[in-house]
């Protein structure tokens, strides 16, 4: 007979049920797993019980009565096994396993977003590492041109060893220069964090096209870009132009908490 000592069965029930000795039978009673849950059962007088004995019990009210020991079931020799079916050998090779594919996204947010100009980063718009960023140079203005960048620290090296499928950024653009629509110029950055001195601007593609006060979710950036980060060779984003225009300001973290916020698609396998 199977062991059933843990099967969950409810007890509330009168009739006959099946428990597990725990304990030999002394005065009277001994202790036994009946439903899963270990009781004090009565013992019929004469009845030996041994530890681990299969016993027979009625439940009389809250009285649960041990009134036989059950018999193990007799031993049936096993059946002698069906040859496996013999197939001609055709020379063809077991196909290879297809390997487990897992998936999955990782939203990066920037651990620091900054403008640098004429040699420095800008502090007078705000904190240094959550300042807003800035493409170009304001008409009539006479400092220099200006970077704005986004610094992705480790997050995306957490999915080192995975392949990046799609990546895209979210950005606000602010008030500044004209209304009409602009694209941001993208910039792919070596550092992962703010460096003391210049960036290291290295690959570029067309950004985002927004007007003032517009929002994009979902600007796909290239695949290859966000696969570099996640292998640890690029850190992070910058909008740039060698030129004046056109004069852009995407919000950084401080004024608009997605600012920049990469969102990684992976698969493994």
């Amino acid at each position: 007979m199977s062991d059933l000592r843990y099967l969950k069965a409810s007890v509330t029930r009168g009739g006959p049920l099946i428990g597990y000795a725990d304990s030999t039978a002394a005065s009277g009673a001994c202790t036994a797993t009946v439903g899963g849950i270990q009781t004090t059962v009565r013992v019929v007088a004469g009845l030996t019980v041994a530890v681990g004995d299969t016993l027979l019990i009625q439940r009389i009210g809250s009285l649960y009565l041990a009134t036989d020991v059950v018999a193990a079931a007799p031993t049936v020799a096993p059946s002698a096994p069906t040859p496996p079916e013999t197939r001609p050998d055709t020379g063809d090779t077991a196909p290879t396993p297809k390997p487990t594919v897992t998936t999955g996204t990782l939203a990066c947010s920037p651990v620091a977003t900054a403008t640098y100009r004429d040699g420095k980063w800008r502090t007078d718009t705000g904190p240094v590492n959550s300042a807003d960023t800035h493409q170009g140079r304001y008409s009539g203005s006479s400092y220099g041109r200006m970077t704005g960048c986004a610094f992705y620290g480790s997050k995306p090296r957490s999915l080192a060893g995975a392949t990046v499928t799609r990546a895209v950024l979210r950005a606000r653009r602010l008030s500044s220069g004209d209304y009409a629509a602009r694209t941001a110029t993208l910039r792919l950055v070596t550092q992962s964090t703010r460096p003391t001195g210049a960036p290291t601007l290295n690959e570029t593609t067309s950004g985002p096209s927004l007007s003032v006060n517009s929002t994009t979710n979902s600007f796909q950036i290239p695949i290859s870009w966000a696969q570099a980060m996640v292998d640890g060779t690029r850190g992070g984003l910058a909008i740039h132009v060698n030129s004046d225009s056109p004069y852009i300001r995407l919000a950084g973290r401080g004024s608009w908490s997605p600012a920049w916020t990469l969102t990684i698609s992976w698969r493994r396998g």
